[in-house]
């Protein structure tokens, strides 16, 4: 079969390593790690307020 082996996987990653410096990629983890936060965040929230919504309107 034609996967990918660890090897090609290592020339990717010391190929992008070298285009873009760790320090950027380092600010891209954790901006993309930051998003992911706030996205988990929101989607609690949305689902708390809609949940007391339905309390609400249950309890009239």
């Amino acid at each position: 079969m034609m996967g990918i082996s660890i090897w090609q996987l290592m020339i990717v990653l010391l190929i992008v390593v070298m285009l873009f410096g760790t320090k950027r990629l380092r600010g891209l983890g954790s901006d993309l790690g930051g998003a992911i936060s706030g996205f988990r965040r929101s989607m609690s929230d949305g689902d708390n307020a809609a949940s007391a919504e339905t309390v609400k309107h249950e309890a009239k």
